[in-house]
């Protein structure tokens, strides 16, 4: 009879200790990292491009005659703007779209900013039209310049783009301003982005479809307002 409880004993022990070193080996398993994750649980990410881009320009007989842009890699930063005799300047966040960032970051390349010391300023001066001011950083240079003119023609266009920015953004800034407080002013600000459409004056237009579609059955401003927002987006959406 001792003998069979020390068999019995015996077979208990071998089949506790190959459960625990089952569990033992399944939890090792278990705590070790994910394969494409860190230690600390998050995946390993590519460093983000640390270059800032910056633009102003500056006439202060213009009715706004006051501009800075400053933009990540990404189009994300914001927009200054004053208007002559104006108090603080507004500040409102800005995201350049992807299409006309596109169109931005190629210029920035093609002029290699940062490689370069070339005065883009033209031998003839138009200082009476504003002066333009660009500048990159990428986080070991930093370069900027200014020009009223210029013969090269990336810069040029650059500085163009990015006054359709600013041209849109500030749009934005006060439509929403007449929305809310001057329904009157609508009409004439509605005037004024058609007149941008027309003349390529606009970074996007698409960006502001959404807008537009609020626009033309917003009942507090008045009609002739819904219906030129009507009118342009039917434009843009072609």
């Amino acid at each position: 009879m001792k003998r069979s409880v020390s068999k019995l004993s015996c077979t208990l022990l071998l089949i506790l200790g190959s459960v625990f070193c089952g569990f033992a080996q399944e939890t090792k398993r278990n705590d070790r990292p994910q394969s494409g994750t860190t230690q600390g649980g998050e995946r390993d990410k590519k460093p983000a491009n640390p270059n800032r881009y910056f633009y102003e320009f500056k006439q202060p007989e213009f009715y706004i005659s006051h501009i800075v842009i400053e933009h990540d890699a990404l189009g994300r930063g914001k927009i200054s703007f004053e208007r002559k005799g104006g108090q603080d300047p507004a500040v409102e966040p800005v995201e350049v779209s992807s299409t006309a960032l596109g169109r931005i970051l190629d210029l920035w390349t093609e002029l290699r900013f940062l490689d370069s010391n070339q005065s883009y300023q033209a031998s003839k001066s138009f200082a009476h039209l504003g002066t333009y001011k660009l500048g990159m950083d990428d986080g070991r240079r930093k370069r900027s310049t200014e020009f009223n003119w210029s013969n090269n023609t990336a810069a040029w266009k650059l500085a163009q783009e990015y006054r359709r920015v600013a041209d849109q953004a500030i749009f934005v800034f006060e439509i929403t301003v007449a929305r809310e407080n001057q329904p009157l002013n609508a009409p004439n600000l509605m005037t004024q982005l058609e007149s941008l459409y027309r003349r390529n004056g606009l970074s996007d237009p698409r960006q502001l479809i959404p807008l537009l579609k609020e626009m033309r059955t917003a009942e507090h401003i008045p009609l002739i307002a819904r219906n030129q927002a009507d009118r342009l987006l039917k434009k843009i959406e072609k």
